[in-house]
């Protein structure tokens, strides 16, 4: 009896992580096909892609657990690293990394007033929403540097910070990790233990009702979209530090850049596309999966146009299952 109940909870786990253990099969043949997979130097190469996506990833937990969205990620990168590059030489790299978080953080605020002001409290009214203002930050970003790209390698002044967190390590822990670990942490004490956090949840899970509790709606959507500026600024710090450059269009085509990939990889780490459900933690097992298996594509040769796709239909399954799971709990 014991067995089949085993047995029973091993195959609904299954069932529930189709996705992961569809990729983690892949990742397996990849390894046996590509002996390249498995050396040093690839895995140095998964890191430096984990970086940057995990960064908006996290913030971007928050948004869709609330039951919004947030498509205004890549306009802001590409704006915090063209303003951040810009300001070395000025004023220094340590205030510039600070301005570029507080632009970060400006948009976030700028995002959360929008929807407020509009009444735009449902996610398809956020999508559009944000996706405007995307548009609007990108287009910031070419007009701040005439479409031109700037090189962080010809500042005048030291850039050792940008160096520590592209290339760094303290002891054998690179800097990148620890800034990411730190992170994670934050997040995840305020996602499980304040009251913040469990005000999300509700949020996401029933607008409505959370309102007629007293829930702060207000506090809480300014909150959650300060938080995904913030996270997507400090990805767009470790983005500039690894290519050591910054261009007007390096957060990728709206709708298509980092927050195409940070929402599949939030939803594949089993967060609620409707909202109410979510884990910092399990973004990061998202996130993780979802590079190694664009890694293992790229080994295999496999045509980008192809592994455009197939993220696309990733993310329509992940979606589809997710709706067949609030349907099985009478949701």
């Amino acid at each position: 009896m014991q067995k089949k109940s085993l047995m029973h909870s091993a195959i609904n786990s299954v069932k529930g992580n189709l996705i992961i253990v569809g990729i983690v099969i892949l990742i397996i043949v990849t390894s046996i096909i590509e002996p390249k997979f498995l050396t040093l130097g690839n895995f140095e190469n998964i890191i430096r892609q984990f970086g940057v996506l995990i960064f908006v990833a996290l913030g971007m937990t928050f948004v869709i657990m609330g039951g919004f969205i947030d498509l205004s990620v890549s306009g802001i990168i590409s704006l915090v690293v063209v303003v951040m590059v810009s300001l070395v030489d000025p004023i220094g790299q340590v205030n510039a990394i600070i301005v570029g978080i507080l632009i970060g953080l400006a948009c976030g605020l700028l995002n959360s007033f929008l929807i407020i002001s509009c009444g735009a409290l449902t996610q398809a009214e956020a999508l559009f929403l944000t996706y405007g203002m995307g548009l609007v930050y990108a287009a910031l970003a070419l007009m701040y540097t005439e479409g031109m790209t700037i090189f962080l390698s010809y500042a005048e002044t030291p850039i050792t910070i940008f160096n520590a967190i592209g290339t760094g390590s303290l002891g054998s822990i690179p800097i990148a990790f620890i800034i990411f670990f730190v992170c994670l942490v934050i997040l995840f004490i305020i996602q499980r233990w304040t009251y913040i956090g469990r005000s999300i949840v509700l949020i996401g899970e029933n607008i409505v009702a959370s309102r007629l509790s007293g829930i702060p709606i207000t506090k809480s959507v300014v909150f959650i979209y300060a938080v995904s500026g913030v996270m997507t600024a400090i990805g767009a710090v470790n983005l500039i530090s690894r290519v050591m450059l910054a261009s007007p269009v390096i957060g990728g085509a709206i709708g298509g850049g980092y927050e195409t990939q940070a929402i599949l990889a939030v939803v594949v780490g089993g967060t609620a596309m409707s909202g109410g459900r979510g884990s910092v933690l399990w973004t990061v097992i998202g996130a993780l999966v979802l590079t190694l298996m664009n890694n293992s594509l790229n080994l295999m040769g496999v045509s980008s146009y192809i592994q455009m796709m197939l993220r696309g239909a990733i993310l329509i399954l992940a979606i589809l299952l997710d709706r067949q799971k609030q349907i099985s709990e009478g949701k």
